[in-house]
Order: C-alpha cells, then sequence, then structure tokens
C-alpha cells in the first residue's frame, strides 16, 4: 500500500467506522501517546529496562508492531486534517537529506 492509499483508507475508516476525526489537538496529544508507548517498549526490548512479567516480553515485538502501527494510523489522520500528503512530503525530505548529507555520514568516524 502507497501513503497515498493508506491515507485514503485511514479518511475512509474515520468517515464510516469512526464517525468523525478527533480534533487536530486531541489527535496531536494521541500522537505523543502512541510514540510514548513505542518509546516505553524500545526501552524494554532494546534498552537496559525489563518487563515486569515474562508474558509481556513474550508479546513484546508484536506489541512494538501493534504500536508503530498506531503511531502510523494517528499520524495518517492528522495528515489528512491538515491536508499534508505524507508521501510528497517524505519525498521532499529524501531529496533534502540526500543534498545535506551525501557526505556527512561517509565523513563521520562514529558511523565506521
Amino acid at each position: 500500500m502507497t501513503i497515498q492509499e493508506a491515507q485514503k483508507k485511514v479518511d475512509n475508516w474515520i468517515n464510516t467506522i469512526g464517525i468523525k476525526y478527533y480534533s487536530e489537538l486531541t489527535n496531536t496529544a494521541v500522537l505523543m501517546e502512541e510514540v510514548g508507548e513505542v518509546a516505553r517498549l524500545m526501552a524494554r526490548i532494546y534498552g537496559e529496562q525489563s518487563f515486569k512479567t515474562t508474558a509481556q516480553a513474550d508479546s513484546a515485538e508484536q506489541d512494538l508492531a501493534e504500536e508503530m502501527g498506531d503511531v502510523l494510523f494517528v499520524l495518517l489522520c492528522l495528515a489528512n486534517q491538515t491536508g499534508v500528503d505524507l508521501g510528497a512530503s517524505l519525498q521532499t525530505i529524501m531529496d533534502k537529506r540526500t543534498i545535506r548529507d551525501k557526505d556527512r555520514h561517509a565523513n563521520n568516524p562514529k558511523l565506521q
């Protein structure tokens, strides 16, 4: 699925099953909440924090995938609400980074 298709699919879901979009401010708060849930899992899967139970650890990778999906869903909602074409935006950012960072990372001794 392309990013544009994802935006349309989310818009269709919101306008049929979801009834309507939350306000942009509410969706921004929800996005921060979802990003926090990704951060919590990353700290436990890849960082030094541990899970409270082995059951939580056992489902961690699936939970991480779902939380990342939640982040993407809300970001797509915000893009739809604000008229942002995320596909075009990503292309612009990739072009900018390619020009700006052409030699930067290759010359970074920390990445060697």
